[in-house]
């Protein structure tokens, strides 16, 4: 029972031991215990504990603490720190008890004060370059515990530390002119490290405005109100005897910038329009300019117009001016900070002294090549101002754009030389003068010419003959002039004349219709005789003619006709089904024969294609098959005689299917094949024969040779009583033939044959009209089971039996006697 209840609560009935376990109880809680024992007669008296007992935990010493480390060491201490034990044994930790060792020494002394509780100890008054080692133990109610692992050996001496800096700031700062700005950061280093500042690599000084303040852990620069002159590289350096960090800000203290810098230069005046220039400000307020701000006033008015505030440039035209008026000018420079005070001009009359050279007149082309053309003008009014450069621009006819043709100055001189043409483009020029008030009106185009040499008329061409010639043309051929006259060559002109006649006749109209060095004039008279000549043209004009040496009579030229041969025609052309047959050769005679092709005597197949040109005849079949061979003849013929050219093809092909399938000597596994060979053997030796074998009950071939040169085999591992079906094909190098297939099943069994005669006939009664017969089964029954007996009787003396019945059995009585 609980020492606070008085009910006692059974913890078990059935202990027979003299040990039991009570579970189920509450830490902290007090409780009273009893027992007794029973036995089959009844339970005795219970015994009591005599006090109450309270429910904890048993309690040990603590375990070790944890994570025992050197914070910190002088040349005469050491500082360490450690964590609590995991456990603390089930009561509180009452100290902690920090030994050390003297490495060389084998005994640990205890270092702390009495009753130490905090978790960090400075240990003092030890002797530079000692070197000791430490353990802490933790002490409960119950006593102290084991001592935590030792730190390493620690050798009494000053840490060093090079210095470390952390920056507030980036490398770049701007600040408003009369802001307050300050620059902060954190520094560490052992021993502590000196701190300076510089500006521009001079140290900065405490002032009025400059305040410095550096800590033990911290450095900061600030200064108040600050002035353009701030404006600098900073650089913050921290140093002690192991080195040195140093850090860099570019300080740029920004304001609106000064005034442009006068005077206000009058660079030209007009009756309407001044253009005036002027220099940047000193200072630009530490950011670039943006831009000016230019305003005009009548001079004899108090009002300031804008004229433009979008201006980078330090030149501005002044526009929109009344002749004759004076007129001030004043800048402002503006950048992103504010406008500066205004630069103010002296009066002005507007009013025009000098202007730009007159325009040129229109220039005249000459010296022209394939890649340059000289360009040659007069000298235009200068417009009261010496002319200092003239200005030659080009563009092909086509284009739109006008291209200056150098960058180079072009004077005194009144013409130039235009290089870096491309041959054969059209081009166009003009011309600009200028002054020092500016470039003039441009010239009118010259004339557009063609960017080429020079060029003459050609010579004449060379040996001119009559190669050829029939009842109405000739065939004129010649070589090329030896000069082109440095021009293309367009083509040439052929004339003829009757003999007897004066007049030349033109056969072509036009040069370009016979660039070649070869014609055919056409449309003469069988029988006459004509000269010939011809001339060669380029775009300087025609040249001399060149003669035909002597006169040409028309009338047809007689040759018998030529054939030769092209490869394909050699006397056996070997196709493989499928690909194309081409026959051709090339075909001579005069006047060009009539070509036939045939095969063997009889019109070619539809199917072949035909083909005859001034040159020659070609036959080609496609996807040619075995039937396309044979011998083709090819015949030429004219008046002058014929030709005849044969050649054998041979259609490669699988070959046919065989004939004459035959099956003999059937039995119940096996039976004989035997066939012809193929009335086509597809124009390839046959290397084998396949055959195939199926049961009439399924849909599967299945082979059963496939290599056989034979013309038979023996079909073997039938089943007995199955139907089959065989088929044979044939194969050759190009591939397998059709299969010839049995026309009707065979049937696997053993061949049959008559029984023998049944043995030991006799009667055994016999009444006046019926006789009882019975015999004995034959000794061979002929390789099939016995279905029945014909029983036969015959009148003694009579030549005929007469059948009485077929019975099954061995007995038989035979009646109507």
């Amino acid at each position: 029972r609980e020492s606070d209840h008085r009910a006692w609560t059974p913890v078990s009935y059935t202990v027979t031991r003299q040990n039991a376990t009570v579970q189920g109880l509450t830490e902290g809680k007090a409780y009273f215990f009893r027992i007794a024992a029973e036995n089959i007669i009844g339970m005795g008296p219970f015994t009591e504990t005599t006090k109450e007992i309270v429910i904890r935990d048993p309690i040990t010493v603590p375990d070790r603490p944890e994570d025992l480390e050197v914070k910190a060491v002088t040349k005469n201490s050491v500082t360490l720190t450690w964590n609590p034990p995991k456990y603390n044994g089930g009561s509180d930790i009452t100290m902690y008890v920090l030994e050390s060792r003297l490495i060389g020494k084998e005994k640990f002394h205890k270092v702390t004060k009495e009753k130490m509780l905090d978790r960090k100890y400075t240990v003092e008054g030890l002797k530079e370059g000692d070197t000791y080692e430490y353990r802490v133990s933790a002490c409960n109610i119950v006593g102290q515990g084991k001592p935590s692992f030792c730190t390493k050996p620690i050798t009494c001496k000053d840490e060093i530390a090079p210095p470390t800096l952390d920056l507030d700031f980036r490398d770049k700062l701007i600040v408003r002119v009369g802001e307050a700005f300050s620059l902060t950061g954190r520094y560490s280093g052992k021993p502590a490290p000196k701190v300076t500042w510089l500006k521009d690599d001079i140290v900065v000084k405490e002032d009025d405005r400059t305040k410095i303040k550096t800590t033990p852990t911290t450095l900061c620069l600030g200064i108040l109100k600050s002035v353009r002159e701030d404006s600098g590289k900073y650089c913050v350096t921290v140093e002690n005897s192991t080195g040195s960090r140093k850090g860099f800000c570019q300080v740029n203290v920004v304001d609106r910038p000064s005034p442009p810098v006068g005077p206000v230069i009058f660079d030209e005046v007009h009756k309407d329009h001044m253009v005036v220039s002027w220099k940047p400000p000193l200072d630009d307020g530490g950011s670039e300019i943006t831009n000016y701000i230019i305003e005009k006033k009548d001079a004899h008015r108090d009002l300031w117009m804008p004229v433009t505030s979008a201006t980078v440039k330090t030149t501005c035209k002044i526009p929109k001016l009344l002749e004759g008026r004076e007129y001030q000018i004043r800048i402002y420079a503006e950048n992103l900070y504010g406008i500066s005070d205004p630069l103010i001009s002296d009066e002005m009359k507007a009013k025009d002294r000098f202007r730009v050279p007159d325009a040129p007149e229109q220039p005249i082309i000459k010296d022209v090549t394939k890649d340059s053309a000289v360009v040659v003008w007069n000298k235009p009014y200068d417009g009261g101002k010496p002319i200092t450069n003239y200005i030659v621009e080009k563009k092909e006819t086509m284009a739109t754009r006008w291209v200056r043709v150098t960058k180079d100055p072009i004077f005194p001189s009144t013409q130039f030389k235009v290089p870096d043409l491309l041959e054969g483009c059209q081009y166009e020029f003009r011309v600009s003068a200028e002054n020092e008030i500016g470039v003039g009106d441009p010239s009118p185009p010259s004339k557009p010419i063609f960017a080429r040499d020079p060029i003459a008329k050609p010579s004449p061409p060379v040996n001119p003959e009559a190669v050829d010639k029939t009842k109405n043309s000739v065939d004129l051929s010649w070589q090329p002039p030896r000069h082109d006259g440095n021009g293309k060559i367009i083509g040439y002109l052929v004339e003829y004349q009757k003999v007897g006649d004066e007049e030349w006749k033109k056969a072509n109209l036009t040069a370009d219709s016979c660039p070649e060095t070869k014609y055919k004039v056409t449309g003469l008279t069988e029988g006459l005789t004509y000269k010939f000549r011809v001339k060669a043209v380029n775009a300087a004009g025609e040249s001399e003619p060149a003669y035909v040496p002597d006169p040409v009579e028309v009338k047809d030229r007689l040759e018998p006709p030529e054939l030769i041969l092209d490869a394909n025609m050699a006397r056996e052309q070997h196709v493989k089904a499928g690909d194309t047959l081409r026959l051709s050769a090339v075909i001579k005679g005069v006047p060009f024969p009539k070509v036939s092709w045939k095969k063997e005597d009889h019109e070619v197949s539809p199917k072949a294609d035909i083909e005859v040109t001034g040159v020659g005849s070609k036959l080609e079949i496609r996807n040619t098959v075995h039937e396309d061979g044979g011998i083709y003849s090819l015949t030429v013929e004219n008046p002058a005689g014929s030709k005849t050219v044969s050649v054998k093809v041979v259609v490669l092909d699988k070959p046919g299917p065989p004939r004459n399938l035959q099956i003999s000597e059937v039995r119940s596994d096996s039976c004989y094949l035997t066939w012809m060979e193929p009335e086509d053997d597809g124009g390839s030796v046959i290397t084998n024969y396949v055959v195939e074998r199926k049961d009439v009950a399924s849909a599967q071939w299945v082979a059963i040779s496939s290599s056989s040169k034979k013309r038979s085999h023996m079909a073997k591992y039938l089943m007995e009583g199955t139907q089959y079906l065989f088929r044979v094909a044939a194969e050759n190098q190009f591939g397998r033939g059709p299969y010839v297939e049995t026309l009707k099943p065979i049937k696997a069994i053993d061949p049959l044959h008559p029984p023998g005669p049944p043995k030991n006939l006799h009667h055994v009664d016999v009444d006046k009209t019926e006789v009882s017969l019975v015999w004995n089964r034959p000794d061979r029954d002929g390789g099939a089971e016995i279905t029945g007996y014909l029983v036969e009787y015959q009148e003694d003396g009579a030549d005929e039996w007469t059948k009485f019945q077929t019975v099954p059995m061995l007995d038989c009585v035979v009646t109507g006697l």
